[in-house]
């Protein structure tokens, strides 16, 4: 370990990045050939060769891959030393990045910023918007984000992360506020299935949670006019007083006045689903995250009484 040089690490994770010793070369501002000096000298001492080189470039082999796991660990938790000590000398400033979706975008994850942006002006916040689930525990596994704030697929827990409930968060029929559904007190739900809906354009929790609940009242789902997971492309829809969609329960009580959204008082079983914060188990946690999960605990507190 002492003939490794933490330099000629951050050279070997940037040609695994890149796939290429001369991408990563530019990335990093030096020589093509010293790239190529940095990766011989991890091979020589390893005794290991840590790339195939094709005619697209370089592909780790698995020494690489084997050694690219651990290296972005090591590395990482130098960069979280690093951080943790600027925030013991300058509590007041910081830096945090966050893996979320855009349904949590639309409410939640402002409205914790908003609160702890104000205590600490100086903190800087990275968010990750994932277009699903699945995509925001693979950039936490690979260290690429601090943690991951929103809905929790129990699908992909493991033994590795850390899982912290704050509450659920139900599925609301939506509309805007001149839409003539808005209106009504009660609506059968058989009395929508030819409106025009807005709705998840791929397999998740949250396109399931809607079929089982039209299932239930023995009918199918909707046919979909717009499919997308936009948030920002169904409320604008929804503002035309036409469309129909699915929003969380806490989007609405934070956001829904100022979207200019209602909930439709319509007849169908409301589906909850967990939303909390996910951490790495083994990664060393900053104050700067730390602060981040106390602020989103007291944001949640009464979404949680109100349910």
């Amino acid at each position: 370990m002492q003939r490794i040089k933490l330099r000629d690490v951050r050279v070997f994770m940037a040609v695994a990045e890149y796939s290429s010793m001369g991408k990563a070369a530019a990335r990093l501002a030096v020589s093509q050939p010293a790239v190529s000096k940095a990766i011989a000298a991890i091979e020589h001492t390893l005794g290991v060769p840590l790339f195939d080189r094709t005619y697209q470039g370089v592909e780790p082999t698995m020494y690489g891959r084997a050694l690219l796991k651990w290296a972005r660990a090591c590395v990482d938790d130098l960069e979280q030393g690093v951080r943790e000590i600027e925030f013991l000398a300058d509590p007041s400033a910081g830096e945090i990045t966050i893996s979320t979706t855009e349904a949590m975008t639309a409410g939640l994850v402002p409205a914790v910023i908003d609160r702890l942006s104000q205590r600490f002006p100086r903190l800087a916040f990275n968010v990750m918007q994932a277009r699903n689930i699945a995509d925001q525990y693979r950039d936490l596994r690979e260290r690429t984000v601090d943690l991951v704030f929103g809905r929790i697929g129990s699908q992909e827990l493991d033994d590795d992360v850390k899982v912290e409930k704050l509450f659920d968060d139900p599925l609301l029929v939506v509309a805007g506020a001149s839409n003539k559904w808005a209106r009504r007190r009660k609506i059968d739900p058989a009395d929508l299935m030819n409106e025009p809906w807005c709705l998840p354009n791929f397999e998740g929790w949250v396109r399931s949670q809607i079929a089982e609940s039209f299932r239930a009242k023995g009918l199918q789902l909707p046919r979909r006019t717009v499919a997308s997971t936009s948030i920002q492309l169904f409320t604008a829809l929804m503002a035309t007083g036409r469309f129909l969609a699915f929003l969380s329960g806490s989007t609405m009580r934070l956001s829904g006045a100022r979207l200019g959204l209602k909930v439709v008082p319509v007849d169908l079983p409301t589906s909850r689903g967990p939303v909390g914060v996910v951490t790495l188990r083994n990664r060393t946690v900053t104050p700067v995250v730390q602060l981040f999960i106390e602020c989103a605990r007291e944001v949640a507190k009464p979404l949680a009484k109100g349910q």
